[in-house]
């Protein structure tokens, strides 16, 4: 596949995520996007949907990482830069492959409370973890590395901000825009690397 192509990838796999996100969000019964972690979406019969939703998400994530590798110079982050977002990808499609366990009272008929972590639970939060530590370290390689100007930590920053704020009543719907935030920053840099490659190719064409 060409880098173009790749690289396209990322300007995918954001909007298709937060899309099929949020079709469910407002038409699962008994789903409420304030309260319930999108990863319950895995659960009851239209679960294969969600776990969908993350596979194929975090292959988009790999595929925009092999185009970063190809775009951006090994001197300038092109290693760790590309490796921190592929593991990104990796972490959606182990969230994916292994579901959350149901709780909150979702799906309809599930314990209230907190559920009692199973062996794939856990797998599922090791896959979320993968998803979101890589992800600010990749942005710093990139800032310090000078793919991209200092003003770009403003993502990460106001991802911690928002995820880390003290009120456990809207966690669920700050770790979404936390989310929307970190798709939004690969948007960006597809945009960027996408502008940058056709720049070369002019420059060799001429």
């Amino acid at each position: 596949m060409t880098t173009p192509r790749l690289l396209a990838c990322g300007l995918v796999a954001g909007p298709l995520f937060l899309a099929v996100y949020l079709v469910q969000a407002f038409t699962r019964e008994g789903f409420d996007p304030a309260y319930h972690p999108l990863s319950l979406l895995s659960l009851g019969g239209p679960g294969w949907i969600q776990i969908a939703n993350f596979v194929v998400t975090g292959l988009l994530y790999v595929g925009f990482a092999a185009g970063m590798r190809r775009a951006i110079d090994h001197a300038r982050g092109g290693t760790w830069g590309p490796l921190l977002f592929g593991i990104v990808g990796l972490g959606l499609v182990t969230a994916g492959v292994f579901t959350t366990d149901a709780g909150a009272g979702f799906p309809p008929g599930a314990p209230a409370g907190a559920p009692e972590m199973s062996r794939h639970g856990m797998v599922h939060e090791v896959g979320f973890v993968l998803a979101s530590l890589p992800w600010f370290a990749g942005c710093l390689v990139l800032v310090v590395r000078k793919v991209v100007p200092w003003w770009w930590l403003a993502s990460p920053v106001g991802v911690l901000v928002v995820d880390a704020w003290p009120d456990q009543r809207t966690l669920s719907l700050r770790l979404v825009i936390g989310t929307a935030v970190q798709f939004a920053f690969m948007v960006a840099l597809a945009v960027r690397l996408l502008r940058q490659s056709r720049r070369l190719k002019l420059i060799d064409m001429i």
